[in-house]
């Protein structure tokens, strides 16, 4: 939501682009492992 809204506020927001794209990447780093560890449990069974 917050990418969402950073761009519906451009160019006025840009200062904020920086820290938006690193909240972005964390979420997506966290989404990514929770993805491999319930690929890896389910080769578990």
């Amino acid at each position: 939501m917050k990418l969402r809204d950073l761009a519906e506020d451009l160019p006025g927001k840009w200062t904020e682009i920086e820290e938006v794209a690193e909240e972005a990447s964390a979420v997506f780093a966290e989404l990514d492992g929770a993805q491999r560890e319930l690929a890896a449990m389910k080769k578990l069974r």
